[in-house]
């Protein structure tokens, strides 16, 4: 793995690890981007991580370009050469799939999509090789995600499937972007999922909606009151399917103050899951219930 460093005028360096995304990718970019946090540099003013990738802007008046492109260089020799183990949590995300909200609004705009006479869920279902929405239901679900990156709009997750490239959903985003999506709907393009945090445009299929609240900028919810986005890069999500029943039930208990999303700390290895992926899936699904 050869990064590749480029200038953004004055004042951006960009480090793209990879040209696809994977978790060593990940993790030689969260590596670096958490020592440039902790090296402290005097000018660096803001660390963007990403999918494969990241960018550090600096003031160039406090410390020379050229100086800072060393320093960057120096801090990949020592990520490369770290244990790739993360100290992280997982997190239970319910899912109502299928749900009627962003049915109604797929409706809207098929003339946008590559099968207007299918759902964004059954379309996906077909061209990934699964004979119903039940089953790709359970691909989807079956096996964690990695949070990879947070951004493009305020607190939106990109989530990356912890399984091996054989069995990674992939999907094509619409034709042309819908000019509506609905709040916290969770969607998929390319081979990301990824959670809507607002309602606005978007380009991702749509697959359904979580009641969960990911993003609160008034900070009312109670495990946002600490911080506005809930969601950071290294986090690992679990989707779990739900019906309408228990989607209404979740609702209730967010209007009044008393929804709290299961979360447990978790030590992941890279090295232990490249080795045994269902193994260590398996283990970090069964922490979420460990008491």
């Amino acid at each position: 793995m050869s990064s590749r460093y480029t200038f953004g005028g004055d004042e951006h360096i960009f480090v793209e690890v990879d040209e696809e995304m994977s978790l060593e990718a990940f993790f030689v970019s969260l590596s670096m981007t958490n020592a440039v946090r902790k090296a402290n540099i005097k000018g660096v003013t803001e660390i963007c991580p990403a999918n494969a990738s990241f960018q550090i802007k600096f003031d160039p008046d406090v410390i020379h370009p050229d100086d800072m492109m060393k320093e960057l260089k120096r801090l990949e020799a020592e990520a490369e050469q770290g244990d790739n183990v993360l100290e992280t949590r997982i997190i239970e995300v319910p899912v109502y799939y299928q749900d009627p909200w962003t049915h109604d609004t797929l409706m809207r705009f098929r003339e946008r999509h590559q099968d207007p006479s299918a759902t964004d869920i059954e379309y996906a279902a077909s061209i990934n090789g699964y004979d119903s929405v039940e089953k790709f239901i359970e691909a989807h679900s079956g096996a964690p995600w990695f949070v990879s990156m947070v951004g493009f709009v305020s607190g939106l997750p990109f989530l990356y499937q912890m399984v091996d490239r054989s069995r990674q959903i992939q999907v094509p985003k619409y034709l042309s972007p819908r000019t509506d999506t609905p709040r916290q709907t969770v969607g998929y393009g390319g081979s990301f999922s990824c959670i809507y945090s607002v309602r606005g445009a978007g380009g991702y299929q749509m697959f359904g909606i979580t009641p969960m609240p990911i993003y609160d900028p008034e900070q009312r919810v109670p495990y946002l009151k600490d911080f506005m986005v809930f969601f950071k890069p290294g986090d690992i999500v679990r989707f779990k399917p739900i019906n309408r029943e228990e989607y209404d039930a979740v609702i209730a208990q967010v209007q009044a103050g008393e929804y709290m999303p299961r979360i447990r700390n978790v030590r992941f290895s890279l090295s232990e899951f490249n080795a045994d992926m269902d193994g260590t899936n398996a283990k970090l699904m069964e922490a979420l219930y460990d008491r």
